[in-house]
């Protein structure tokens, strides 16, 4: 069989130095950074971390070698993402939410966009380059995201609008988004470019009237308010922005009318990454918890590794860590082998590996038993960490089970695609 799950050299080079930049870099400024109550000091409390992991390519490794990235491979990006969110996986998201928002651009944009601003974003010399994913919105009446597709006209889904002002060559935007991270940027004045999801035709439902436009920092017209608190990935910065008569040339603009397909192949490209990301932090829990039991005996005579439930509890974990590290490869492997498309598997790597090691971290609490509420131990963090991944990134419940269920449907869906590698093609005939 082709199956071969020894790292090759290329990777064992990017775990040694990924695994090291964590331990050495990262991990000192965690706590200090997830205990500050204000979110935006958090969040500027790992900068420095950041510029380190920019130099490294982390923060760009995955752009095309072509616009000065490291055209890393998916199944690579696993490797690294794992040694990162080992120890934080908040500061793993404010380096991958950059993919989220330049990836569509190697997807949708001009070749002109893409030397504008890809080649910007892989060549900052100070490493302090942020790139936004803007395309959340506050709950309401109507209000959210989740159901961005829909065929319902503005105001429901996308409520940003872009209004195109075609004698003077520009965008109009105007109205609100909710969550985006990276967005307000090191000091609330931007990221470097926000990737903005807008509605750039109010009579068209979410299939036709999406568009994504890019909104430079500086751009007059944008107001960052306070970041949201959280009660994980505290360090990562979420905005609340508000749009008035925001003004944005023509060019630009991108995947006009196709601004569904961008949100879409964006999750799908950051699915595996969120399993990866759950396996992390669920391996850091299981061998916090491991090397407890074999020291701990809770008043009995022998450390309470000898007693067969708890036994039974870590290798239970053990055993979910594996699965679902298999299943986060797998679904990385199946989008570099289908050029980024593989919108049903990688979902559904994010939904199971999400969903199984929230589960896999409460159960290593158990084992610790009260212990495990103590903050001088980990596990209160981890469990914060671990109830994230069923919610952010397209959500479970709202967008990556539809992306599921959509391709499924279909009448021309092999049921055996993922086992034999096949390809499982996403247009908006299955929206």
């Amino acid at each position: 069989m082709a199956i071969d799950f020894n790292l090759s050299g290329g990777q064992k080079r990017l775990q040694r130095i990924a695994r090291e930049f964590a331990n050495d870099i990262l991990a000192p400024r965690i706590c200090r950074a997830d205990e500050e109550p204000d979110p935006q000091k958090a969040f500027q409390e790992v900068k420095g971390a950041y510029i380190e992991a920019y130099k490294l390519g982390f923060a760009t490794g995955f752009i095309p070698q072509q616009y000065g990235g490291g055209g890393i491979s998916n199944l690579d990006l696993q490797v690294v993402s794992e040694e990162i969110c080992a120890i934080d996986p908040g500061f793993a998201t404010i380096l991958l939410v950059n993919g989220l928002a330049l990836m569509p651009l190697v997807w949708f944009g001009s070749e002109a966009q893409k030397q504008k601003w890809l080649i910007t974003a892989t060549s900052d010399p100070r490493g302090e380059y942020l790139a936004g994913w803007t395309v959340s919105e506050g709950a309401g009446s109507p209000g959210g995201t989740a159901n961005f597709d829909s065929p319902a006209v503005w105001p429901a889904g996308i409520s940003l609008t872009a209004t195109h002002d075609a004698a003077n060559g520009e965008y109009v935007l105007n109205g609100r988004k909710y969550w985006p991270c990276n967005s307000g940027g090191w000091d609330l004045a931007g990221a470097n470019v926000n990737v903005c999801i807008v509605r750039t035709r109010k009579e068209a439902g979410g299939d036709e009237g999406l568009s994504a436009i890019i909104v430079p920092r500086g751009t007059p017209g944008v107001q960052y308010e306070e970041p949201i608190s959280k009660l994980g990935h505290r360090i990562c910065q979420n905005n609340s922005i508000i749009f008035s008569d925001c003004r944005i040339p023509e060019e630009n603009a991108f995947a006009i009318g196709q601004g569904d397909l961008a949100i879409s192949r964006a999750f799908t490209w950051s699915g595996p990454v969120a399993a990866i990301a759950s396996v992390g932090v669920a391996r850091s829990a299981y061998e916090y918890v491991l090397e407890w039991s074999k020291t701990y005996t809770g008043g009995g005579p022998t450390p309470i590794i000898n007693h067969q439930a708890v036994g039974y509890a870590l290798a239970d974990i053990a055993m979910k860590i594996e699965a679902c590290r298999a299943f986060a490869w797998k679904a990385a492997h199946y989008l570099d082998s289908h050029e980024s498309q593989g919108h049903a598997i990688c979902a559904m790597a994010k939904v199971f590996c999400g969903e199984t090691l929230f589960d896999a971290v409460f159960k290593a609490m158990k084992v610790m038993g009260v212990n495990a509420l103590d903050r001088r131990h980990p596990l209160e963090r981890y469990l914060r960490e671990a109830a994230v991944f069923p919610l952010y990134d397209a959500g479970n419940m709202g967008m990556q089970m539809r992306k599921i269920w959509t391709v499924l449907r279909d009448d021309a869906f092999d049921p055996r695609a993922f086992m034999d590698l096949t390809a499982t093609p996403f247009d908006k005939r299955l929206i």
